[in-house]
């Protein structure tokens, strides 16, 4: 272990001089990097099944594939398994959690009637893991969300309970942040939308903006809940049409003083997000971010060290963001072990933050000023083979976090030794 240390201290020690090189203080990169928090979906650990004895399917266009054994099956056992993920990950994180993971004691507590106190195991357990937490309603699998409509439903009576979900959701994320300290972002996403041409596409999106106006009518201290809406390009079953679509979403943030959440995989398959965050934030505050990765379609396959997560993360540090946007993930993926998805999709994001954070803006910034375009092009291409590795190894030394692929062999022990022992 002595001889391994001293070869990852070498290792940074030379890749220092190397960005030094460029103008780049690496120590004020990673001091930068570990004051960053990544929100954690907790829905990975399960499949987003949650633990309501009425949701035996999942619905809202979601689809999981795969049955990799070992799947938490208890609130309990979703924690244990997120304390293993968030021990292999360098920093200090933020839980993500949904409605549908409410602890109501075996007693059926409908959606609408939630409380904090229903959520008081997971907020005592972030607080003992120093972790902030966000929230979700969740408005799928649930028989008055089986047509495939919530808040923009055409039955009034359907709709208010939706919208009584809603209230009864930002009052639940309040309570988490003024309870751990640290804003919680309550997150709205509705399936809302039409397999087939919509003979009618103003009406659901008059009754849905109604409906967010109610939700949000009652004001929350903002030190301790931020509202955020999220929207879609389509989903299975709602091809044709979505309610909440990016332009509805956007115009509704910018006029409300909302965060409007960008999801990697619910545009086009040609379009990035990468290419919307500078443009958001031209007028409103903050966002947030959904951080996936689609598949020739919205399939949220594990965030990886892509194309795409670099550019997401160079356009948040270039656009000096680091403190407008909120960074969560967004993934589901049984067919693998469901502790190493979280830890391979958040390693993978920090490690492109470290990037963007370790690239000579400036100097990229003046080769454009002066139309040296060819400086640009050439300098972006010699950066991708620096030694960004060697500081990413160091960094998670001095964070006490298991270095390179020493992580896997620890998932697995816990694979064998807890995992495979659920039925």
């Amino acid at each position: 272990m002595a001889s391994e240390t001293s070869s990852i201290d070498q290792a940074f020690a030379l890749a220092k001089q190397r960005y030094a090189g460029l103008g780049v203080d690496v120590q004020q990169a990673m001091d930068q990097l570990s004051r960053i928090s990544i929100s954690l979906h907790c829905w990975q650990g399960d499949d987003v099944g949650g633990f309501e004895s009425t949701s035996d399917l999942l619905g809202g266009g979601l689809a999981v594939t795969g049955n990799y054994p070992g799947k938490a099956r208890t609130p309990d056992e979703l924690r244990q398994d997120l304390e293993m993920a968030l021990a292999l990950i360098p920093g200090r994180h933020r839980l993500n959690l949904h409605a549908s993971y409410a602890e109501t004691g075996g007693q059926r507590v409908e959606r609408n009637e939630l409380e904090p106190a229903h959520f008081q195991g997971w907020i005592d357990w972030a607080k003992d893991q120093q972790l902030g937490m966000d929230f979700n309603p969740t408005l799928f699998s649930h028989p008055k969300a089986d047509d495939g409509f919530t808040l923009a439903h055409t039955d009034p009576a359907i709709r208010q309970f939706w919208v009584e979900h809603g209230i009864v959701c930002r009052r639940i994320g309040a309570a988490m942040g003024k309870a751990l300290g640290t804003p919680c972002i309550t997150n709205v996403w509705i399936p809302d939308g039409y397999k087939d041409m919509p003979a009618d596409r103003k009406g659901p999106r008059l009754r849905l903006a109604e409906s967010l106006d109610a939700i949000f009518a009652e004001s929350l201290d903002p030190a301790w809940n931020l509202d955020s809406i999220e929207c879609k390009l389509f989903g299975i079953g709602s091809e044709c049409y979505v309610v909440g679509s990016h332009e509805f979403y956007l115009g509704y943030a910018v006029a409300n003083k909302k965060l409007l959440c960008l999801d990697a995989g619910h545009f086009h398959p040609t379009e990035v997000i990468s290419d919307k965050i500078s443009s958001v934030l031209m007028w409103m505050d903050e966002i947030l971010l959904h951080v996936s990765r689609g598949v020739r379609w919205d399939s949220d396959h594990v965030v990886v060290l892509s194309d795409e997560l670099r550019a997401i993360a160079a356009e948040i540090v270039r656009g000096d963001y680091l403190e407008r946007v909120h960074i969560g993930l967004d993934f589901f993926d049984a067919s693998i072990n469901r502790v190493a998805a979280w830890v391979i999709g958040t390693r993978c994001m920090i490690k492109a933050l470290l990037q963007a954070l370790l690239e000579p803006t400036e100097m990229l910034r003046q080769f454009e000023l002066e139309g040296d375009f060819t400086s640009r092009l050439a300098m972006m291409e010699e950066l991708k083979t620096l030694p960004v590795g060697a500081v990413w190894d160091y960094y998670c030394q001095q964070a006490e976090t298991l270095v390179g692929p020493l992580w896997l062999d620890r998932v697995k022990q816990y694979e064998s030794e807890v995992l495979s022992k659920r039925s």
